[in-house]
């Protein structure tokens, strides 16, 4: 097992033996992490992919959870000393604003795919630990969003920033579009400088070709309302209570770590009673996954449909975000559970359902290519990168953006969210005229 990074920079001379176990145990740990999460990790597999005795780990660390937080500080602390690095480099020069930003971005993304397993197993486990594990690094993650927010609140007050929107809001926007990347970008394919100048670019200006969209003509989500069919026989509403209740498991625990007693017990009945309705948990995450997907499509399939040639391409493609977020937080139980837990399926479950992914991914092409054939979208803009971008950064808002809390410290509405992310994503966060009132977000 190959170190990946040494945060002290030293090297393997430099080091005891005892030191390079400690340190080779930590970089596998890390990948495992990354890879098939925390949850579906043991400390057996972790021995076994570092090379030792099983027995052998436990003279270097007291448990599974001793390594958890020490692989998240580390994944954390080298992204976050990088960044602030770069931002001191530049602080008090506003003009370098677009070319730092693009720097900050790349680095992010290099850190998040490339350099450090670290980075990646902190961005995919940490929103499904519990809060006991979260605590020890709060503070830290807290820091890394205030060398964020200090860097934007500067370019804010150069008048770079647009004033509509709070920075907090725009710091949230920009880490969410590069933390979904773990779940699609493929560093075979592409290299990571080019992922990062075309985020940049989008980040900052938006894809609308226009300093302004215009969106007053977007579909109200009541008007397009989805109403999930109602199950008909005690049979089948147990069914479907099971799969409802299979679907807030999976969506808060991944689905390693998702067992049918679980699922028995959210679904408020004996273990053994599941089996009269299905063969394993297997079938139904299968069957959940693939209503979480079906509910999607369809339902932002139905909200185009409502626009007709010649389109207005703004509100269209607003009402698919509109739409689309709808489904994250509100309509669909088994679409949040879907994008919570993809990143750690199994290969066989993302082969079972990549048509229907695919699917999805056409349909928004064809809207997007519709308004860039219409010089609605800048023609400098490819649509598949640009589809990716964007419904990564919507995904992640299910990690951070809790629409209970509307009206509590100045959190916003559901509504008043998608609107915010609409006007970033055509419009970008730079500077633009006829600034309206500031948004809040936390």
């Amino acid at each position: 097992m190959v170190r990946q990074f040494d945060d002290d920079k030293q090297t393997d001379d430099d080091l005891s033996k005892s030191e390079r176990t400690r340190g080779d145990i930590l970089a596998a740990a890390a990948c495992l992490f990354r890879h098939e999460g925390y949850y579906a990790t043991t400390m057996r597999s972790i021995a076994q992919e570092t090379g030792i005795e099983a027995g052998s780990i436990y003279y270097h660390f007291d448990s599974k959870d001793q390594i958890l937080s020490e692989v998240l500080d580390i994944g954390v602390r080298a992204l976050y000393e990088q960044v602030s690095s770069i931002i001191r480099a530049n602080k008090g020069h506003p003009e370098r604003f677009r070319e730092t930003f693009a720097q900050l971005i790349e680095t992010h993304l290099t850190y998040l795919l490339t350099t450090s397993d670290y980075t990646s197993a902190n961005i995919r486990n940490y929103p499904m630990l519990s809060d006991e594990a979260r605590a020890p690094h709060r503070d830290l993650r807290a820091s890394y969003a205030r060398v964020w927010s200090e860097f934007l609140e500067e370019a804010k007050e150069a008048d770079l920033l647009r004033r509509d929107i709070s920075v907090s809001a725009i710091r949230q926007f920009v880490l969410s579009a590069m933390n979904w990347t773990v779940e699609w970008y493929d560093v075979d394919r592409h290299p990571v400088h080019v992922l990062a100048e075309r985020m940049s670019n989008l980040i900052l200006d938006g894809m609308s070709s226009r300093h302004r969209a215009d969106t007053g003509g977007s579909k109200m989500i009541n008007h397009i309302a989805y109403k999930a069919p109602e199950a008909t026989g005690k049979a089948a509403k147990t069914r479907s209570d099971i799969l409802l209740a299979a679907a807030r498991v999976l969506r808060d625990n991944g689905f390693k770590a998702t067992t049918l007693r679980q699922i028995a017990a959210e679904a408020d009945m004996q273990a053994g009673s599941v089996y009269y309705h299905f063969k394993s948990k297997e079938e139904i995450v299968d069957e959940v996954l693939n209503a979480g997907l079906s509910d999607l499509l369809s339902g932002v399939s139905a909200a185009v449909e409502e626009f007709h040639e010649p389109y207005d391409h703004y509100a269209r493609i607003a009402t698919a975000i509109w739409t689309h977020l709808d489904f994250l937080f509100k309509a669909s139980e088994f679409t949040s559970a879907n994008i919570r837990s993809y990143g750690m399926l199994p290969n066989q479950f993302r082969e079972r359902h990549g048509k229907i992914r695919h699917d999805y991914g056409r349909l928004w092409d064809r809207i997007l290519r519709d308004a860039q054939k219409d010089d609605a979208i800048r023609s400098d803009i490819k649509i598949v990168p640009l589809r990716q971008v964007m419904l990564g950064a919507l995904n992640w808002t299910v990690e951070w953006f809790d629409p209970n809390r509307t009206g509590a410290d100045g959190y916003l509405s559901l509504p008043e969210f998608s609107e915010m992310l609409i006007k970033l994503l055509l419009e970008g966060i730079c500077n633009r005229a006829d600034p309206t009132e500031q948004v809040q977000i936390h």
